[in-house]
C-alpha cells in the first residue's frame, strides 16, 4: 500500500480507503469482515457518513482494540431520527448525534470531522456563520476532532469553503464525467441523462480551479464516487459510452492535483480487493488515456490529463509535472513559493525544453506542449 499526506493536516494515508457502504451487509457482519481485510491489506482510512446506530455500533466492535490503527473520517451533522437518517443543521440535533457517534464508536476522538454534505452556497453561509462551523471549531480545540472536513458534490460551495481557511479536508465526488458538469445545488444533477447527451468538452473549469486551489492550500482531498455509483464500469450505464475498468477509475481520480485517498465502495471483501488490484497493477493496466481519447460522448482534446503519454522526452523533462505547475501557477496569475520550490527540484526543467515535438505525437489529447514549456520557462524563468 502506497500512503499520501492528507493535506497539511500531518496524516499519512492509504491512497486506497474504505466507504462504508458495506458496513450493513450481512446484519452489519460487513462492518468487522471489511475492516479486518483493511487492516490486512494496509488501509488505514475508512469515511463513516452514515447515522444508523446499528452500523456505528458494529464498526465501533469491530474497532475494538485496534483504534489507533485506522484513521476515521466520520460526518458531523449526520444524525439518525424517527428511526432514519437526517442531515441535520439543528445544532442541538447536531450535538446529540456527534455524542452518539463517539459513544456507539467507542472511542473519544474523531480524526477528520466532516461537516455533511453542503451543497448550497445558502447552505454553507449559514454552517459558516452560525453554531456548525462554531461548534466544529470547539470540538476541534478540545481534541474531539483533530481536522474540520467537509463533503460536497458542488465545486462552488467546495471553493468557497476551501477559500475561508476553515476547513483542513474536503470529501469530493472526482471522477472523469462529473468533472465535465457545471456546479449545481441538485447532486442529482451529476448523472441527469439529460446532462450527457450533447457531446461535452474538457472539464469544468471550477472543478479545476478546486483541484488547484486544495494543492495550493494544502487542503487534503478525499475522493467518494470514483466509480460514479458503479456506472462508469459498465458501458451500458457511462455517460462517457464506454466503460472503465475500477483501477483506471481509482488511477484517474489519484492522478489529480490535492487528492490523497479514495474511498472504494465495496459491498464485500471480494468487491474491496477489485480495487485494492490498484497496488500491484501495472501501469498499462492503469493508463486511461486510451479510453478517454475513444469516448464517443466526450472529448478532452487540447487538456492534460496528467497521463504522462508524452514521455519519453529526450532532455528527460517531466512534462506532466510541469505541466501541473504551471496550471496551478496560472490559476493565481502568480507564482505560489510552495509551487515554485516544488518546480525548483525537478531534475530537468522547461527551459531545457529543444522543441522536438515528439512528445505531441504522443499526446492522445492533442495538447500544445511544447507552447506550456515555453509559458512554464517564461514564468519559473527556468
Amino acid at each position: 500500500m502506497n500512503y499520501r499526506e492528507l493535506g497539511n493536516t500531518g496524516l499519512m494515508v492509504s491512497e486506497i480507503g474504505l466507504g462504508c457502504e458495506g458496513f450493513a451487509e450481512d446484519g452489519c457482519r460487513g462492518a468487522k469482515l471489511l475492516l479486518d481485510e483493511a487492516q490486512r491489506q494496509g488501509i488505514n482510512y475508512f469515511d463513516l457518513y452514515t447515522s444508523n446506530p446499528q452500523v456505528r455500533s458494529a464498526v465501533g466492535e469491530a474497532l475494538r482494540g485496534r483504534r489507533d490503527r485506522f484513521i476515521i473520517q466520520s460526518h458531523v451533522c449526520s444524525v439518525w431520527k424517527d428511526g432514519q437518517y437526517k442531515r441535520s443543521r439543528n445544532i442541538d440535533e447536531v450535538k446529540a448525534g456527534m455524542e452518539e457517534m463517539l459513544r456507539l464508536l467507542r472511542t473519544d476522538y474523531i480524526d477528520v470531522g466532516m461537516i455533511h454534505y453542503v451543497d448550497s452556497m445558502k447552505d454553507w453561509q449559514e454552517i459558516a456563520q452560525g453554531p456548525v462551523l462554531a461548534y466544529a471549531k470547539e470540538l476541534k480545540e478540545q481534541g474531539v476532532i483533530r481536522h474540520i472536513g467537509l463533503s460536497s458534490h458542488n465545486p462552488e460551495v467546495a471553493l468557497a469553503a476551501v477559500k475561508s481557511g476553515s476547513i483542513e479536508v474536503l470529501m469530493f465526488s472526482v471522477n472523469p464525467c462529473y468533472d465535465l458538469q457545471p456546479a449545481s445545488e441538485d447532486v442529482e444533477e451529476l448523472w441527469a441523462e439529460k446532462n450527457y447527451e450533447s457531446h461535452l468538452v474538457n472539464m469544468d473549469p471550477e472543478r479545476q480551479e478546486l483541484y488547484e486551489t486544495c494543492q495550493r492550500q494544502g487542503v487534503g482531498v478525499t475522493v467518494m464516487k470514483a466509480f460514479g455509483g458503479g456506472d462508469l464500469l459498465d458501458e451500458k450505464m457511462s455517460p462517457a459510452g464506454k466503460a472503465l475498468t475500477a483501477v483506471q477509475c481509482l488511477h484517474y481520480a489519484l492522478t489529480r492535483p490535492a487528492v490523497a485517498t479514495v474511498l472504494a465502495g465495496a459491498h464485500s471483501v471480494e468487491q474491496l480487493r477489485e480495487s485494492l488490484a490498484y497496488e500491484t497493477a501495472s501501469e498499462e493496466e492503469r493508463d486511461y488515456a486510451p479510453a478517454f481519447a475513444s469516448f464517443p460522448n466526450i472529448s478532452w482534446e487540447g487538456h492534460c490529463m496528467y497521463c504522462s503519454h508524452c514521455a519519453p522526452c529526450p532532455k528527460r523533462i517531466d512534462v506532466a509535472s510541469v505541466t501541473k505547475f504551471l496550471n496551478l501557477a496560472r490559476a493565481q496569475k502568480e507564482v505560489p513559493e510552495t509551487v515554485r520550490e516544488h518546480y525548483e527540484v525537478l531534475e530537468h526543467h522547461a527551459g531545457e525544453c529543444i522543441r522536438c515535438g515528439a512528445c505531441e505525437t504522443r499526446c492522445p489529447f492533442k495538447v500544445p506542449i511544447m507552447e506550456n514549456m515555453a509559458r512554464a520557462a517564461e514564468m519559473f524563468r527556468k
